[in-house]
């Protein structure tokens, strides 16, 4: 579950489609519905909710029933994939207590479609055509590509629910057989027989709802790939036997291990509390794929689910997979591009945000090329359908975020290479142990033999391996999460730790995201007035710097006004009337065009370009009045966040999508090592393989869709939290506040949790390694010891809490 609010309602502007929290004045798209202005993260909710609003508008607290209105909603949580929202806090806390009390029947996920494939997130070489288990190392198998109706991840509900049943049994079997030890005699009041079936009784549950454990460690076994699912079934399995032994048949078993009263011990708890352990860190882990399989949903939702094809003199909507190559579309205003193409008709603006970065739309006319999945703003055209279904150019860049999300980091193979040597070891110990004491030990040699064998397998028993990363993980994302920066996994600290070389993009990475008016040139004329008459010009105008100018203009002063006899000239400018005035703005083609001298301006303009400014010239009455210039402005603090990421010794790299004098001009102002301009998302792709292929580690920083195959790809995606959500849910880091410092920060949270993590790796085998020459008998020769099972089992008990303890550490690190 994830809270998202702590805020007063009053204070909440909530995105009703999606329910992040919005800033109104981030420049976030915005719509109008019965009065109300509704704030959206992206224009992919925008364009839902205006599809259809009443869907989104409000919903209904799963506690109480009452309606709540989704955008200023103060208590909302996510669910198993679901968004809920709540009246009152109170109604929040019971659904968090008891989720499942309030949800009823839902429906079931719909089916994969078909022709999915399967592979297994441990083991990515296995892929088949259908689900079921890995023969490697007995994971369920997962969809390579999710669909974008599936539900959440079966296995992650499924553990869930488990983990709601046995993790009360097994707290319940701890405590009774801890009473002992802090005082409470529980098996003094019950009698020993009746306490021991008891434990009996709440421990077999958790062994039975776990089962799928010991079929992974058969299938480690019977495929002689051991691993850490061996030895947890091999210790949790002798642990219960052992128990059920002592349970049954007590006489078997030698003097020495009865206590004072006789009794042989059972080691129900620790067979339940181990088990019970090793589910929280599956469920904490299908958490983290469940959000990676979120980014892929996010890219697929861009596209639109049906296309309005143009039949002779009729029009239809038409299903996506029923497009072919050479189809006629009409795109309406707000409409997404379905595929790619070619305009035939008409012209508009599209924002291809998605696929350059660039916030900018761009000005379509016949013959220039569309994108799917790219937004059409004002205009409408027809456009020849050309790459249709797995051709098109945002299903290849699913593609090339679902083959990135699917490589394995290599923190994932710690625990099996460590356990591809521990396991053979601790398992040979074990037999050793027994053959010796069977051969060589005092009567009853079997039942000593027995005993050994089993207190090696038990301290040997990994249950803090379960937990050396997560609990790092765990605590680390708390306390990165109170400096701006979202960890995702372990894998992006690792990674990040190493990292050689950071390639970040432009536009709202180290810029606001946004064209601004910049700078203003006058002569012959006040600025004020020049101001007036640009932004009475550009009122009418759909160029796409046309917002930036009338915002900039009326920010400074400008005086409203309108315009008439307005006129577009594609690729120079627009001219017009305003009051009595001729006023024309563009390029230096439009000025030629009108006789209009530019004279020493012109060599203003081409320096203003070379900064990375778009200028553009302003006569009035026929003659040059000024120029005014346009342009994506750096944010405050990405300077002194180069320097310092300079300081830590990364070489930065830029990769945008926008013009390589303006690039080049951002790269000279911040001292960044290296520049790559016009990139497509391909060209990024393919950018962070050939740093890789040097040898580097590689993080990129990002916020836009364009930027989501690279973020994949990099050994660390880092994503502006600013951004489009399929760049935050494509990046292991992402920053909260967009800004770049936070880099800074999580490169030095991932230096102590990775630092953190060895250290918790090092106390899950430290006891355990120690203690399994003592539970095989070594010092029985010398002091007529035999370690106890019980002694074993604390220490493996031990291991988990030192674990905890120094994971619990992370919270007071300095960032």
């Amino acid at each position: 579950m994830a809270d998202a609010e702590t805020t007063k309602s009053a204070e909440i502007i909530r995105d009703p489609v999606c329910g992040m929290t919005v800033d109104p004045d981030a420049g976030k798209p915005t719509s109008v519905h019965e009065g109300h202005t509704y704030h959206f993260c992206s224009e992919g909710c925008r364009r839902k909710f205006e599809d259809s609003p009443e869907t989104y508008r409000t919903a209904e607290d799963p506690v109480c029933g009452m309606t709540v209105e989704r955008a200023t909603a103060a208590h909302f949580l996510k669910h198993e994939g679901e968004k809920f929202y709540f009246c009152s806090k109170g109604c929040k806390t019971k659904f968090e207590a008891d989720p499942e009390a309030y949800l009823g029947d839902r429906p079931e996920p719909e089916p994969m479609p078909e022709g999915t494939l399967y592979t297994c997130p441990m083991d990515p070489e296995i892929v088949q055509d259908h689900p079921g288990d890995c023969p490697i190392c007995g994971m369920a198998l997962e969809p390579m590509t999710p669909s974008l109706d599936s539900g959440p991840h079966p296995e992650y509900v499924d553990f869930k629910r488990r983990l709601w049943i046995t993790a009360p049994l097994a707290a319940a079997v701890f405590l009774l057989e801890m009473g002992a030890h802090v005082g409470i005699p529980i098996d003094e009041w019950l009698g020993h027989t009746t306490f021991v079936w008891l434990q009996f009784a709440l421990a077999t549950p958790v062994v039975w709802f776990t089962r799928m454990f010991f079929k992974r460690a058969w299938t480690s076994v019977k495929n002689r790939s051991p691993n850490m699912w061996t030895l947890i079934g091999l210790g949790t399995g002798a642990a219960y036997l052992f128990s059920i032994v002592s349970m049954l048949a007590p006489g078997v078993l030698p003097t020495q291990m009865r206590d004072g009263m006789g009794m042989t011990p059972v080691y129900f708890e620790a067979t339940a509390v181990i088990l019970v352990l090793v589910l929280i860190g599956q469920v904490m882990e299908l958490a983290a794929r469940e959000r990676t399989g979120d980014a892929i949903r996010a890219l697929m939702d861009l596209a639109p689910k049906t296309a309005r094809r143009v039949e002779g003199d009729t029009e239809r909507d038409v299903p996506l997979e029923d497009l072919a190559s050479g189809d006629i579309l009409r795109v309406r205003p707000g409409e997404s591009v379905p595929v790619d193409g070619v305009v035939t008709e008409g012209r508009s603006s599209v924002d291809e945000s998605m696929i350059s970065g660039e916030p900018v739309p761009v000005e379509k006319v016949e013959g220039e090329p569309v994108t799917g999945g790219t937004l059409n703003k004002t205009g409408s055209f027809l456009m020849e359908a050309q790459n249709v279904g797995e051709d098109t150019t945002l299903n290849r860049i699913v593609q090339m975020v679902a083959s990135a999300q699917r490589s394995r980091a290599p923190i994932q193979a710690v625990a099996d290479r460590v356990a591809g040597y521990f396991v053979p070891t601790v398992v040979g110990v074990a037999l050793l142990a027994f053959i010796a004491w069977w051969v060589l030990g005092p009567s009853p040699a079997l039942s000593y033999a027995f005993v050994a064998a089993v207190s090696v397998l038990i301290i040997a028993c990994p249950c803090a391996l379960g937990l050396a990363t997560p609990m790092s993980i765990m605590v680390a994302s708390g306390r990165g999460a109170n400096a701006g920066v979202l960890i995702r996994d372990a894998e992006a600290l690792e990674r990040f730790a190493k990292v050689d070389a950071l390639i970040v993009d432009k536009t709202g990475t180290l810029t606001e995201g946004k064209p601004t008016l910049t700078d203003v040139e006058v002569q012959g004329i006040d600025e004020t007035e020049l101001l007036t008459l640009v932004a009475a010009l550009e009122r009418g105008s759909e160029h796409p710097l046309a917002e930036a100018l009338v915002a900039g203009a009326e920010e400074r002063g400008a005086a409203r006004q309108d315009s008439r006899d307005f006129e577009a000239i594609t690729g120079k400018g627009v001219t017009g009337t305003v009051g009595s005035r001729a006023v024309a703005l563009g390029n230096a083609a439009l000025m030629r065009d009108l006789s209009v001298e530019t004279g020493a301006m012109a060599e203003r303009a081409k320096t203003l370009q070379t900064e990375g400014k778009t200028a553009m010239f302003v006569a009035v009455d026929g003659n040059l009045a000024g120029l005014v210039a346009v342009a994506d402005r750096i944010k405050e603090t990405t300077p002194d966040a180069i320097r310092s990421l300079h300081e830590l010794g990364l070489r930065i790299v830029m990769a945008t999508g926008d013009a390589r004098a303006t690039a080049e001009a951002v790269a000279r102002e911040l001292g960044i090592d290296e520049v790559h301009a016009e990139v497509s998302p391909e060209d990024k792709n393919a950018l962070v393989k050939s740093l890789k292929s040097e040898g580097l580690s590689v993080a990129m920083a990002g916020d836009g869709v364009n930027d989501a195959p690279a973020l994949a790809e990099a050994d660390v995606g880092i994503a502006m939290g600013t951004g489009a959500d399929v760049a935050v849910e494509s990046a292991g880091i992402t920053l909260v506040k967009g800004d770049l410092t936070g880099i800074v920060r999580a490169r030095r949270l991932a230096e102590a949790t990775m630092r953190n993590i060895r250290q918790n790796l090092f106390f899950a085998f430290i006891y355990n390694s120690a203690g399994v020459p003592i539970a095989a008998g070594i010092l029985y020769p010398f002091f007529g010891v035999l370690l106890s099972p019980i002694f074993a089992a604390a220490a493996m008990s031990l291991s988990s809490v030192s674990v905890i303890g120094n994971a619990l550490r992370l919270r007071a690190q300095k960032l």
